[in-house]
């Protein structure tokens, strides 16, 4: 199996995401209850409903979690790359 190397480009994708303190506190959350819906990560981090829509939207489009619905309610997790980037601020913070 060949490792595929991302570009600067893909990786500037990647940390525009979690360029924002709303957005690694989203993604921290996510990390930590895996399919969150966003009516309970709204009351976690304590933040209006639209506005964490749109981070939310932010951080799927750099990659870095996934939506997955289910009737009425999306679910909320981190895709590998997430995860990546979450043991990387969980490494960061505690340096």
């Amino acid at each position: 199996m060949t490792d595929k190397v991302k570009n600067q480009k893909q990786m500037e994708r990647h940390f525009k995401g979690v360029a924002n303190h709303r957005r690694i506190e989203i993604l921290m959350v996510i990390a930590e209850h895996e399919g969150v819906t966003l009516d309970n990560l709204s009351r976690i981090v304590s933040c209006n409903f639209k506005t964490l829509s749109e981070h939310t939207r932010r951080l799927v489009q750099a990659g870095l979690i996934n939506k997955k619905y289910h009737g009425r309610f999306v679910r909320h997790t981190l895709s590998p790359y997430g995860r990546m980037f979450y043991k990387f601020i969980v490494t960061l913070r505690h340096s």
